[in-house]
């Protein structure tokens, strides 16, 4: 799966989509999208000074000025806009090594306990990394390979 395919299916296709499975081609080139779209308006932060204006001196007050505030309001509706998705799309990996989804959420609230929280995470970037099984399984067809029953 190309990068352009997998935002389209991400986007339109499956945006809400928790079943079937995803390739992990699927799952990393909507993961690099993902960062591409909150980087590049974080750069832009960066770059007119941290989104921040000079301390004015008499009051001792600064704050964000006006582009600032808005690429933050853009990253803030890009973030919502894709939180869907991209949940999506884990769950649907999960069930490409024929897990359940409801482990993804099991290895999230663990990410709020100290300590087990780095386990966690290294467990959900072991998950998305690992190969999906080979063949159909309880989730569905092996997205890999074409459905053979289609010409049957």
């Amino acid at each position: 799966m190309t990068f352009s395919e997998a935002v389209n299916t991400c986007l339109r296709e499956k945006y809400a989509t928790f079943k079937g499975r995803a390739p992990r081609s699927e799952y990393w080139w909507f993961f690099v999208f993902y960062m591409l779209v909150l980087l590049v308006p974080m750069l832009l932060l960066v770059l007119i000074g941290g989104g921040m204006s000079m301390m004015d001196p008499t009051t001792g007050q600064g704050g964000l000025n006006i582009i600032g505030t808005i690429l933050m309001v853009v990253m803030g509706i890009a973030m919502l806009a894709m939180i869907i998705p991209s949940i999506a799309v884990v769950v649907r990996r999960f069930h490409d090594r024929n897990m359940s989804g409801w482990w993804y959420l099991g290895l999230i609230v663990a990410g709020f306990i100290p300590f087990v929280g780095i386990l966690a995470s290294l467990a959900i970037l072991v998950l998305m990394c690992l190969k999906g099984t080979d063949g159909p399984n309880n989730f569905g067809p092996d997205p890999l390979k074409g459905d053979a029953d289609v010409f049957a």
